[in-house]
C-alpha cells in the first residue's frame, strides 16, 4: 500500500490527517466504499418510511377507519424494514470484512517492514512494544474502510435530507433545533482536538507496558531466582496505572460531549413540544405532523450523536496510524543509495583498514583496527570482557557500521556491498544462541527449508545432534518449548551448529560457540567444527584459549586495540598477553 509521506520541514513526527487516510487507504479501495455509500443511502432512504408513514395513520387511516389503506401501509413498513436488514448485512459482508482484511495486511506489511530495519534500532527497542505497534496501532483502519466512515457520510445524509424535510414542515421549529445541535457540533469538534493526543499517547504507553510484560514472562526464572516478583508487580502496576489515567482523560473529554448532547438535545426536544403544542392549540398543525416531525427529528439528532461517536473512532484510527507512519518512514538497511555492489561469488577475505567504532558519541569502543582475514581462514579473537571482541565479530556480519576507517570483502568495500547478496553467504553461532518454539528440525532447517532430508541427517551427523535426539521418543520431531528451554545448553547449543552447518556459509562467525558446554559436550562440538571450518572463512570469539590452537591467526584484543597478534605458538613464545592468559586458564 502507500505510505503517507512525511514533511519535509524537520524530522520531525508525521500526523496523518483524514486527507491523506483517504487518499492512501480509501481511494485504493474506492469500488467497495461506493458500493457501501449506495447501501447505506438505501438504508438511510429507507428509514424515512416509518416516520413518513405515522403522519398518513394518524391524519387519514385512522380517522377515515381505512383498513385497506392501513394494510397496505403495513406492507410498505414492513418492506423498508427488510430492505434495512438486508443493507446492514450486505454492509456488514462488504465493508467490515474488507477492513478487517486490510489490518491483516497491513500489519503483515509493517512486520515486514520491521524485519528490514537495522540492528541498533532493535538494540534500542523493546520487542514487546514493537508487537504492540504491529498488532494494535493498524486496528483503528477498520474505522477508515469499514463501516465508521461510511456510517459518517450515511449520518450526514440522513441529517441533511431530514433537515430539508423539517424545513419544509415547520421553519420556526426546525430552526429552534437546530441551534443547540449547532453548539453541540461545535464542542464536539473540540473535543476531538484535544483527544487525538490522548489516543496516540495511549499507544506509546501500551507498547512500553506490553513491553516490560513480555520481559517479565520470558525473564521468570531470573525474576523467581532473585525473589523479584513484588518489584516487578510494582514497575507493572505503574504502567497500567499510567494506562488508566490516559483513559481517564479520554473519557472525561467524552462524557463532556454526552453530557452536552444530552442537555442541548433535550433542550431542543423541549422547544419542539413547546412549540408543537401551541401551533396545535391554534390547529395550524396536525397531531399526525406533530409525530412525524418529532420522528424525523429522532432521526436527524440520532447521526450527529452517532457522527460523535464514530468521529472519536476515527481520531483513535488517525492517532494509531500516526505511530504506524514512523515505523514506516524509518530507513531501512537496504535503503542506503550507496550500497550497489551485488556479491556474486564470495571467496571470503575480510580485511579492516583502520577500523574505529562507537556505540555512543564520545566514547569509542574500536580504535584504529587493522587485520586481514585471508579466504578460508581462521582467525580467533581473545582478550578480556568488554574489550571488543564482539564488537569485531558485529562488524564483521554488518550488523555494525564503523564510525571510520573501512572493512571489505574480497577487496569491495563493505558500505557498498548490498547486504542481503552478502549475508546470504553468512553463518553465525551466537554464545546465546536463538531458538526458534517449535521441533528441533524446525529449527534445523530454518536457514534452508527445502534442504532434502538427507542434507539435514548431515548436519545432524556432523554436530553430533544425534547423540541426544536418538534419545528422545519423537526424534527430530522433539518440540523444544520457547527458546528451545526444554534443552541443555550444550544441546541448544548443538543444534544451533547444526543449523550452521546446514546453511552452508562461506563465511563464518563463532562467538564463544562452546562457552555453554560440558567438556563431554565440548570434544564433541570441536570434531564438528573442524568440520564446518574447512574451506571457510573463519572468525571466532574464544573464551577458552585450549579451542583455538590451530587457528591460522589469534588476535588479542584489549580495551579496544590489538595488542598481539600471531599463532597460537608463537604468541607463547612471545610471553606476553596470550601467554598470560593462556597459562592462567592452564592452571584452573
Amino acid at each position: 500500500m502507500q505510505h503517507f509521506k512525511e514533511s519535509s520541514k524537520g524530522k520531525r513526527k508525521p500526523k496523518v490527517t483524514l486527507k491523506q487516510a483517504f487518499k492512501t487507504i480509501i481511494w485504493p479501495r474506492r469500488n467497495l466504499v461506493f458500493v457501501g455509500l449506495i447501501l447505506i443511502v438505501i438504508r438511510s432512504l429507507s428509514g424515512f418510511v416509518l416516520p413518513l408513514q405515522s403522519k398518513v395513520l394518524l391524519d387519514e387511516v385512522v380517522p377515515n377507519k381505512d383498513y385497506s389503506q392501513l394494510y397496505s401501509l403495513i406492507a410498505i413498513v414492513i418492506g423498508a424494514i427488510s430492505v434495512q436488514a438486508i443493507t446492514s448485512f450486505l454492509l456488514t459482508k462488504v465493508l467490515s470484512i474488507q477492513a478487517q482484511y486490510l489490518i491483516s495486511e497491513l500489519r503483515a506489511e509493517v512486520q515486514r517492514k520491521v524485519l528490514t530495519l537495522p540492528i541498533s534500532f532493535f538494540d534500542n527497542t523493546k520487542s514487546g512494544a514493537l508487537v504492540s505497534r504491529i498488532m494494535t496501532d493498524v486496528e483503528g483502519v477498520r474505522n477508515l474502510i469499514g463501516t465508521g466512515l461510511v456510517q459518517l457520510i450515511g449520518g450526514s445524509f440522513t441529517a441533511i435530507v431530514t433537515l430539508v424535510i423539517l424545513i419544509n414542515m415547520n421553519v420556526w421549529m426546525t430552526l429552534f433545533t437546530f441551534v443547540p445541535l449547532s453548539i453541540f457540533g461545535l464542542i464536539a469538534l473540540k473535543s476531538f482536538k484535544y483527544i487525538r493526543p490522548i489516543f496516540r499517547a495511549r499507544g506509546k504507553i501500551n507498547a512500553e507496558v506490553n513491553g516490560r510484560l513480555t520481559e517479565t514472562l520470558g525473564g521468570i526464572r531470573v525474576i523467581k531466582a532473585f525473589n523479584a516478583e513484588e518489584q516487578e508487580s510494582e514497575i507493572f502496576e505503574k504502567g497500567v496505572a499510567d494506562i488508566f489515567i490516559n483513559v481517564k482523560k479520554s473519557m472525561t473529554a467524552t462524557a463532556i460531549m454526552t453530557s452536552s448532547s444530552t442537555f442541548l438535545i433535550g433542550l431542543a426536544t423541549t422547544g419542539v413540544m413547546g412549540i408543537g403544542g401551541y401551533y396545535m392549540i391554534e390547529e395550524t398543525l396536525t397531531f399526525g405532523d406533530f409525530i412525524q416531525f418529532t420522528f424525523l427529528l429522532a432521526f436527524m439528532v440520532a447521526p450527529i450523536v452517532q457522527m460523535s461517536n464514530i468521529g472519536s473512532q476515527l481520531t483513535e484510527a488517525l492517532a494509531g496510524l500516526d505511530r504506524t507512519e514512523e515505523l514506516m518512514n524509518m530507513a531501512a538497511e537496504e535503503d542506503d543509495a550507496s550500497r550497489t555492489i551485488e556479491l556474486d561469488k564470495v571467496d571470503g577475505e575480510i580485511n579492516f583498514d583502520d577500523v574505529s567504532f562507537s556505540y555512543e558519541a564520545g566514547k569509542q569502543v574500536l580504535h584504529n583496527i587493522n587485520f586481514q582475514v585471508p579466504a578460508g581462514s581462521v582467525t580467533a579473537l581473545v582478550g578480556s570482557s568488554g574489550s571488543g571482541k564482539s564488537t569485531i565479530a558485529g562488524l564483521s556480519a554488518t550488523f555494525l557500521n564503523p564510525k571510520s576507517g573501512k572493512i571489505t570483502i574480497d577487496n569491495q568495500n563493505m558500505s557498498k556491498v548490498k547486504l542481503s547478496s552478502y549475508r546470504k553467504n553468512l553463518g553465525v553461532v551466537l554464545q546465546d544462541e536463538f531458538l526458534f518454539e517449535g521441533t528441533i528440525r524446525e529449527n534445523i532447517l530454518f536457514p534452508r527449508p527445502d534442504a532434502t532430508d538427507k542434507e539435514l541427517q548431515n548436519a545432524v551427523n556432523a554436530a553430533y545432534v544425534n547423540e541426544f535426539t536418538d534419545r528422545f521418543d519423537d526424534g527430530l520431531d522433539t518440540l523444544i518449548g520457547e527458546r528451545g528451554v526444554k534443552l541443555s545448553g550444550g544441546q541448544r547449543q548443538r543444534l544451533a551448529i547444526a543449523r550452521a552447518i546446514l546453511a552452508d556459509p562461506r563465511i563464518l562467525i563463532l562467538d564463544e560457540a562452546t562457552s555453554s558446554l560440558d567438556t563431554e559436550s565440548e570434544a564433541l562440538i570441536q570434531k564438528s567444527l573442524s568440520e564446518l571450518i574447512k574451506n571457510r572463512t573463519t572468525i571466532v570469539i574464544a573464551h577458552r584459549l585450549s579451542t583455538i590452537k590451530k587457528a591460522d591467526q589469534i588476535l588479542v584484543i584489549e580495551s579496544g586495540k590489538i595488542v598481539e597478534r600471531g599463532t597460537h605458538d608463537e604468541l607463547i613464545e612471545a610471553k606476553g598477553r596470550y601467554f598470560d592468559l593462556y597459562t592462567y586458564q592452564s592452571k584452573i
